[in-house]
């Protein structure tokens, strides 16, 4: 680790989220010396993002911990047209209504994380559609275009591994990156922001977006890359077995998320407990050096410190106590997923799905061949069986870790 002069690139470094940066000391310098705008962009897909955008997210809140400006940008006007980076093909359109429901519904993300407000180190979120949807054609040919040659562009790996795959790349995704640089440069204009972050996959966009805003308005900025963050066993952050692991509760349960974290790798303990909670250094230490069954009290200390983040104290402490009912008392949980079964009851394929256990009838039909379905403690392999609760709620399980309640 490097002996850095600004709280914020020192926490940075301590907790594992540098793996880019365009000038180190003169970032350093300028965070000792005074108050740092950064912002973060995130396109608004989804009503929720996943646990794939935490490290962004927390990057934010490390901003402001260390006394700096954290602004999210919501992509209103770039999810309209969508990255093309990492993709093999066109992202879908969505209309303005659905864009602007995600982005009110993304926000109540942030409120957890980021206290919002006027002064000088409160989070703003601007929507780059209020920017971007104003510029004229000819406009943006001019005054952007020039400033990119089709040469370079065409060395980006969102553009390069695209056609190296023969996919299809559309005039409108080769556009992103000119108008992803187009928002750094107005946010240095308009809010006077110095700092871009965002994952390892964006470094070239950053980089792009400093070099536009240096060429029109001889503005230094700086760029800050984390790195890709896989799982010890080599999968993506954010994505499971059954589906993304979003953060908003009407995506997924309290206790799911809980559950997330709670069954993270041995491995990935300490690098979690660094990335994803406010716990001490020295107490992450204490943490990742214990051993055998053990490591499995760290592990809820990181689910109880992650779901807390995310959904509140009182969300964080009901998953857990559902937890220590279920698994270790025998008892039910009253945080379960729950599938509501109508009057004539609910097929046992038809429920996994509900509970988010399969997100598929081949993916359900599956696991009961597997025989790793129970239906009140009895395995089923039947997929035309019906479950018909009674005034109490039947317990349906998956395996060792997922359960959840059929009620009526």
């Amino acid at each position: 680790m490097t002996n850095h002069k600004s709280d914020l690139l020192r926490i940075l470094d301590q907790r594992g989220y540098i793996h880019q940066m365009t000038d180190a000391e003169g970032l350093d310098t300028l965070a000792a010396k005074q108050v740092v705008p950064g912002y973060i962009g995130f396109d608004a897909t989804a009503p929720s993002l996943h646990v794939g955008s935490l490290v962004q997210i927390m990057m934010l809140r490390r901003l402001q911990q260390t006394g700096h400006k954290p602004i999210v940008l919501m992509g209103g006007g770039t999810t309209r047209i969508g990255d093309p980076t990492g993709r093999d093909e066109s992202r879908k359109m969505l209309t303005d209504e659905t864009i602007a429901a995600n982005i009110e519904s993304i926000f109540s993300i942030f409120e957890q994380f980021l206290t919002f407000g006027d002064g000088p180190t409160d989070a703003v979120m601007v929507n780059n559609q209020d920017w971007l949807g104003q510029l004229g054609y000819i406009e943006l040919l001019q005054e952007v275009g020039t400033h990119f040659t089709i040469n370079r562009m065409m060395t980006f790996d969102s553009v390069k591994l695209r056609l190296e795959r023969e996919q299809p790349m559309t005039f409108l995704e080769f556009n992103y990156m000119i108008l992803q640089g187009y928002d750094f440069r107005h946010l240095s204009k308009d809010m006077r922001v110095r700092l871009q972050m965002g994952g390892s996959d964006q470094w070239g966009n950053i980089v792009n977006g400093m070099e536009l805003g240096r060429r029109m308005d001889g503005a230094d900025l700086y760029g800050l890359t984390t790195p890709l963050l896989t799982t010890a066993a080599g999968a993506k952050m954010g994505k499971t077995a059954a589906g993304a692991v979003w953060l908003n509760p009407e995506q997924l349960s309290h206790f799911d998320y809980w559950q997330f974290w709670r069954n993270c790798d041995d491995r990935d303990v300490g690098r979690f407990l660094k990335l994803f909670t406010d716990l001490p250094l020295d107490e992450i230490a204490r943490l990742e050096a214990l051993g055998g069954a053990e490591i499995n009290e760290a592990k809820k200390i990181l689910a109880n410190e992650a779901t807390a983040l995310c959904r509140g104290e009182e969300a964080a402490r009901v998953a857990s106590d559902t937890a220590a009912q279920t698994f270790e008392k025998g008892q039910i949980g009253g945080d379960l997923p729950q599938a509501v079964a109508p009057a004539e009851g609910i097929s046992v394929v038809d429920a996994l799905r509900e509970l988010g256990f399969a997100v598929s009838n081949k993916e359900a039909r599956r696991k009961l061949d597997e025989g790793a379905v129970k239906v009140d403690g009895v395995v089923i392999r039947d997929p035309h069986h019906l479950i018909i609760p009674g005034t109490d709620p039947v317990p349906m399980s998956l395996g060792a870790k997922k359960h959840g309640l059929v009620t009526r």
